[in-house]
Formats: C-alpha cells, sequence, structure tokens
C-alpha cells in the first residue's frame, strides 16, 4: 500500500536530510523551523518538553494542548501535525529505535514503556513542579553530554533509559494499577503484527497463533492494556487507515473498502459508522474541510 504521508528522518528535522544521525537534542529557541511538511510521519521517536507556552499537537486526528511542565510523545508511524511554529521555551529530544535499544539484544526493553508505541495511551504527560524539576535535571545533562567535543554514545544513551524510566515512574504512581511489563511487550508484539497484516482482515485468532498464546490469552491482555477486545483493536487499526485515505485522497469510499479488504462498502460504511459515529462520507468531508484545505493554503 502506498504511503499517504512522508517518513521524516531526524536528519530532516534538523534540515540536514542527508545526515543518518540516531540522537539529537534542541532547544525550541536555538532552532530552525524544520522543512517538513506540515502533516508527516516519524522514522524516530520524538520528545517535545516545554517549560513555558502553549502549543497544540495533533496525532491521528486527536488534538492535544501541550502546557508548561509538560512532555509529549511522538512515536514511529503515527500521523503527526504540528501547529505554526510559535515562541517556546523547552525543546525537543529525537531518537531512533537502535539507539535506544544500543548495547541490548532484545526490542523488549523499548516495549516496556506504556507510553510509547501505544495508539491506546495518551501522549501528553502534565507533570507537577518536582516530578518536572527532576526530569529537567535528566534532560540538561543529555544536553551537556551532547554538547561535549568528546561527547560519549554510551553515556547519552544511559541518561536517556534514566530519562524515560523516570517518565514511566511518574506515569506508574498516577495510576492505580501498574501495567504488567510482561502484557505491555505482548500488546506491542500484536499492535506490530497489526501494522503489517491490518490490510489483510486476518482474524484474532491468526494474531494469537503467531503470539504463541491462546485467543482468550490475548484477549485478557488487551483488555488489561486498552479497555478493548483484540477484536476491537485490530478494527480501530483499519478504521484509521480508512480514516486517513477518508482525509487524505480523493478515493471513493467503495475504493477504500476494496484496499483495505471489506467484503462490501455497505458492511464498511456499517463498521466505520458503528466505530466513529459518522457515515465516511460525513466525516470526509468534515476531515477534508479541516485538514486538505489548510495544506492547499498553507
Amino acid at each position: 500500500m502506498k504511503n499517504l504521508f512522508p517518513f521524516y528522518s531526524i536528519g530532516h528535522f534538523i534540515n540536514k536530510p542527508t545526515n543518518r544521525t540516531e540522537f539529537e537534542i534542541m532547544r525550541f529557541e536555538e532552532m530552525e523551523e524544520p522543512e517538513v511538511e506540515e502533516i508527516h510521519k516519524h522514522t524516530f521517536y520524538e520528545i517535545l518538553w516545554t517549560e513555558k507556552g502553549i502549543s497544540k499537537q495533533t496525532i491521528d486526528y486527536k488534538e492535544y494542548e501541550v502546557l508548561p511542565n509538560s512532555l509529549f510523545f511522538i512515536s514511529p508511524n503515527q500521523v503527526h501535525q504540528f501547529e505554526e511554529w510559535k515562541p517556546l521555551k523547552g525543546g525537543t529530544i529525537l531518537f531512533t529505535e537502535d539507539f535506544y535499544l544500543l548495547n541490548y539484544y532484545k526490542k523488549d526493553k523499548l516495549f516496556e514503556l506504556s507510553f510509547l508505541d501505544n495508539f491506546f495511551a495518551n501522549p501528553c504527560i502534565q507533570l507537577d513542579k518536582r516530578n518536572f524539576a527532576e526530569i529537567k535535571q535528566t534532560i540538561d545533562l543529555i544536553s551537556n553530554e551532547h554538547k561535549r567535543t568528546d561527547r560519549n554514545q554510551t553515556i547519552t544513551q544511559s541518561l536517556l533509559h534514566i530519562l524515560l524510566t523516570q517518565v514511566q515512574r511518574c506515569i506508574d504512581t498516577k495510576t492505580d494499577k501498574i501495567l504488567s511489563k510482561k502484557y505491555l511487550i505482548i500488546f506491542k508484539q500484536f499492535k506490530n503484527l497489526i501494522d503489517k497484516h491490518f490490510v489483510e482482515n486476518k482474524t484474532t485468532s491468526y494474531f494469537a497463533e503467531q503470539l504463541h498464546i491462546t485467543e482468550h490469552h490475548l484477549n485478557l491482555i488487551t483488555k488489561e492494556v486498552t479497555g478493548k477486545t483484540a477484536s476491537a483493536v485490530i478494527r480501530a487499526r483499519s478504521i484509521l487507515e480508512a480514516k486517513r485515505f477518508l482525509t487524505f485522497t480523493d478515493k471513493t469510499v467503495s475504493e477504500i473498502a476494496f484496499e483495505l479488504n471489506y467484503t462490501d462498502s455497505s458492511y464498511f460504511a456499517k463498521a466505520f459508522k458503528k466505530e466513529t459515529k459518522l457515515s465516511p462520507l460525513a466525516f470526509k468531508t468534515e476531515m477534508s474541510e479541516k485538514y486538505r484545505k489548510k495544506q492547499v493554503s498553507s
């Protein structure tokens, strides 16, 4: 399936598209506005920290107001839209999966973080002053290390691990029930499989088999992590892609249903309305007005 959005590496965000860097940290006030399209996907993870000012970020149709003393997380493959460049105090940390996993043999280390790679988690985390100050101290250590002429990649990576562990602790202290790391890992493996196969209309039993667990166990895990059944998570991914097609292409509802392997367009329309409370045509009209006209005028 053809990509609807441009994919950008970290190099694009420092206006050096050929630079294959796997880590960067920059303060907003020192950054040049990146020469990237307003609506895009990342090949890397990004953490925005905000000390002063307010911005708005959109991830796959969900809009977030980012306030002072907050962190905002963007994961690879999410459709990200930023508002006009505004004066803010804070900055951004950009890193690839490979950089985070340096010297680790298993990807599970990254999957243990509940706030990354999770469509059902809130990417915006508001912190109290004490916790934000502690996290900001770690960010300053990362920044200082990165500025050194003799900077060490292992030190930077270790500090990044500390930072994300601090964030996870802040999240865990605010929740009544801490998610099992094992469940998080399996759920994210499930999510990755869905991303690869959602157009094939695979069943819950297929994904359970791929993960070497029972269908019942997979449902138990997805309900624990997202509050939804496995089939609902599968359907939500398909509907998300339908939303993207409806918003950013001129394909008809029948063409989109065919692309996503629905049995017929009427069944697709019914499934879409159940998920979004709007018919595909009503959604297309509303979102095209909001996003595509904005792209043309910019």
